[in-house]
């Protein structure tokens, strides 16, 4: 028995690996190629995704309003790939991986904004007047393909309720039992106790959780971040050198492996795609889900998710960990990545950091792991899959999260990182084919915002798209009219 699950790590192994040297290229083509469509949208219109997110809020028709959308993505994506992933990467890829992070993260938010464009525009309108979408949805109704469609529900339920539910688990398991000294069967146990009442409450209940964890969570751990670089402020140019250096090879030495720049580029990579998930398909799934006046407003709300998640918290990560004189390429602790970062606050401000740190990172990964169940929960409905079959799914989500506290810290992240390659291939070929109507409607909110107009988006006449949206979302109401590009 024991050669065989050793065989299984060795394919896995090998798959976590050679996968990437697809994702890496596809990931950085589509992403530079949505930059360059959208006119760097990133840049272009920050200022408009911060407007966004401060005047968002619900409408009478349904649906949850776009900060509570914000908020789910988030706490899918502030999670263990912000403390433990970050880690890992400069453990396994030197300095140089946080570069690479903050590449994928850059190309990424115009990816993001794309999917989360698409999301909207795809969308359907369920019976109680909430919404459902996501990369299945836009596959089937934008390439008429329900069967490709049907491969990424089944991926990303794979991936989000189960691999990467178990990484999360793993990383509370690691964390309160070196904390605590706790048995991680009883960790994994009252884990899964206080998760499943969140689960069983659906995708709203979700929604209003992670409204009121996530923004307190999420400056807590910044400001703790700021403390400890204003204690440690003369070694700021130096993290930024080896940060340079180890991404392109120039200080070998920091590389924590022999590969260099290639295992800086590839850990940064899978990290920074962990993290953020731009391009995966994930977080479009509760973009879909937000009640909007222009697709596009949730697409920029997404695409600052992105810039929220790696260039603020995962950075924050990083510095915490290099800064701290604990740091050493190559060595990981036993518990894991978050540990190091536990290890790493402490040393800077004591002792006394340990415990808060602990229920931190719990938090953080506890809101992962609803927030994935929710993407999961929606391609469930995509395949037709509801009822009691929603309960078996609930089941089985809470049996991963049980399995993942107790499993080896290494096949699960091996495990996490084939799911989500082949989930992104699929998402990235969907969203370049379709990425005719995510610019087309950005035309048109550029349009309105030159107007100096916050009209509706109308998506049947409209000159900026390249055909009509299927379904009745998008049609005209009280005579609204399509924006023009003239």
């Amino acid at each position: 028995m024991t050669s065989v699950f050793e065989h299984v790590d060795t394919v896995i192994g090998w798959l976590s690996t050679n996968l990437y040297n697809v994702l890496i290229p596809l990931l950085l083509g589509v992403g530079t190629y949505m930059t360059i469509r959208t006119r760097f949208v990133q840049v272009r219109l920050l200022p408009s995704m911060f407007r966004a997110v401060g005047s968002s809020r619900s409408d009478a028709d349904g649906g949850i309003s776009s900060f509570q959308a914000f908020c789910v993505g988030l706490a899918s994506r502030v999670g263990t790939g912000n403390i433990a992933g970050v880690s890992v990467a400069l453990v396994l890829g030197g300095p140089g991986a946080v570069f690479w992070m903050w590449v994928v993260a850059l190309v990424g938010m115009a990816t993001a904004f794309v999917e989360a464009t698409l999301a909207q525009m795809f969308k359907v309108r369920n019976a109680d007047g909430s919404f459902r979408g996501g990369p299945a949805y836009y596959i089937q109704r934008g390439l008429g393909s329900r069967r490709w469609g049907m491969v990424f529900a089944v991926l990303l339920i794979f991936a989000f309720g189960f691999a990467f539910n178990m990484v999360q688990a793993n990383t509370i398991g690691g964390s309160l039992s070196s904390t605590f000294h706790l048995d991680t069967a009883w960790v994994a146990v009252g884990l899964m106790v206080i998760t499943a009442p969140i689960l069983y409450g659906g995708v709203r209940r979700i929604a209003k959780v992670a409204e009121v964890i996530l923004p307190v969570m999420a400056l807590i751990y910044v400001a703790l971040a700021v403390v400890i670089i204003a204690l440690n402020i003369t070694a700021f140019p130096e993290v930024i050198r080896q940060i340079v250096a180890g991404a392109f090879g120039l200080d070998e030495a920091l590389a924590g492996t022999a590969g260099g720049i290639l295992a800086a580029l590839l850990n940064g990579v899978k990290r920074g795609l962990f993290s953020n998930e731009a391009g995966m398909g994930s977080a479009p799934n509760t973009a879909a889900t937000a009640t909007v006046s222009h697709p596009a407003k949730q697409g920029l709300i997404q695409s600052l998710g992105v810039f929220v998640d790696t260039i603020i918290v995962c950075t924050a990560t990083a510095f915490i960990v290099l800064v701290s004189g604990i740091y050493t390429p190559g060595t990981e602790p036993e518990s894991g990545g978050a540990v190091l970062t536990q290890d790493s606050v402490a040393a800077v401000l004591g002792g006394w950091t340990t415990v808060p740190m602990a229920l931190l990172i719990f938090v953080f990964a506890y809101s992962s792991i609803i927030g994935n169940y929710s993407y999961a929960e929606i391609n469930l409905n995509f395949l037709g899959l509801e009822g009691q079959r929603l309960r078996i799914l609930q089941t089985l989500v809470l049996a991963a999260v049980g399995v993942g506290t107790l499993a080896e810290l290494d096949t699960v992240w091996m495990l996490a990182d084939v799911a989500m390659a082949f989930m992104a291939m699929v998402n990235l070929v969907a969203i370049a084919l379709l990425g005719k109507w995510a610019f087309g409607a950005l035309r048109d909110y550029d349009a309105m915002t030159k107007r100096g107009v916050d009209d509706r988006f109308v998506g049947r006449g409209n000159p900026n798209l390249p055909g009509d949206l299927p379904g009745d979302v998008w049609d005209p109401v009280d005579g609204a009219a399509p924006a023009t590009t003239r």
